[in-house]
Formats: C-alpha cells, structure tokens, sequence
C-alpha cells in the first residue's frame, strides 16, 4: 500500500499511534498475510514497544477489524460522494462501484491479498455485511432517484451487489473485474429501460 492509501484510510483518527499501530499493521499483513504476522511484527512496525500495543488493541483480530472498519467506511464514503455526483444513473453506478473495487484490487495485488480478504468472513463479518447493507441502500437510492420503474430499486441494488459479490469470488485479473462490472451494469440500465 502507498502511503497516499494511508494517509486517506487513516486520515479521521485523531491518535497518532493508533495511526501508526494501523499503518504497520497494513504494512506487515501485506507483506506477511494474515496469519503469519505477530503482534511482534506489528509494534516493530509502528516502532513502539509490545506493551504499547496491547494497551491500544487486545490482539491482531481487533487489530484487523479495525483494518476492516477504515477500509469499509473509506469506501463507502467515497462511492456516496460518486453517487451524489452529477451524471446519469449509468456513469454514477461506475464511478461508485469502482470506489470499493479500486480499494479492494489494491488488497488483492499484494502478495497476500486473498489470505487477508478470506479474513473478512471470520474477522469482520459484521462489518461487511453493515457495509454492504449501506451500499446497497446507496445504490437503491440512486436507482429510485432516476424514476427507473421497471423493476424494484432494492431488488436492482441487491442483484447488482450480489454479481459483483460472485466475480469478487472467481477473482478474475483485474481488468476482467472492470470489464465484468461495466456489463454487470449494462444489462441492469437494459431492464431498467424496458418499460414496465
């Protein structure tokens, strides 16, 4: 990850070590993947001592959902702002779409990429699912804003959601993920279209 990438994951956390303890954090699960790295590798990493550690998180799991909640509401908050943008139904549910897999190609570029997303489902269940909850409300606000009503906006949402869920399981390179996800919404703007 860049330090770009950090800066903006981090940049609402007011404590510099936790800041730090985060940064290493992402660093080592990188490099490591999950299951390798130590709370050693980690307080080396944010330059301050095991104790230290242990006095901001009690283990790698809450570090790692800590991880998992600043990746989820950067996301979010981005694909919100390309919802609100100006543009038609088509072009916002790309710009929004890609704001979360932008953010989770860059995980799955690193060496270790699908050891730390496999994660997710034991780790942060939770906050995937609150996330995904939030995006698919995003989603079906847009759709119901643009008057579409051929179909549900919710049913919309949640089948969009559901086929970037199912390519996200086949991990397919990268410029096929985009691919897919511009057909993926192709076919929803043809039944959006179609009259009711």
């Amino acid at each position: 990850m860049t330090q770009k990438l950090s800066a903006l994951l981090f940049a609402k956390i007011d404590d510099e070590r936790r800041v730090r303890i985060l940064d290493g954090a992402m660093g080592c699960f990188l490099a490591y993947g999950y299951q390798r790295t130590t709370m050693d590798d980690i307080a080396r990493a944010a330059e301050i001592s095991r104790p230290a550690l242990y006095l901001q998180f009690r283990n790698k799991a809450d570090i790692y959902r800590a991880l998992a909640s600043a990746f989820m509401e950067h996301a979010l908050e981005n694909a919100v702002s390309a919802f609100q943008a100006a543009g038609d139904l088509e072009t916002r549910l790309r710009s929004g779409l890609s704001c979360v897999m932008d953010l989770v190609g860059a995980v799955e570029a690193s060496p270790h990429g699908a050891d730390i997303l496999d994660m997710k489902s034991s780790l942060a269940a939770d906050i995937v699912a609150s996330g995904r909850a939030k995006m698919r409300a995003t989603i079906e606000g847009a759709i119901a804003a643009s008057g579409a009503t051929a179909c549900s906006a919710r049913v919309c949402a949640e089948m969009l959601l559901d086929a970037m869920d199912g390519m996200k399981q086949r991990m397919p390179p990268s410029a096929e993920q985009a691919k897919l996800k511009d057909d993926y919404i192709a076919v929803l703007m043809a039944a959006l279209a179609r009259p009711s």
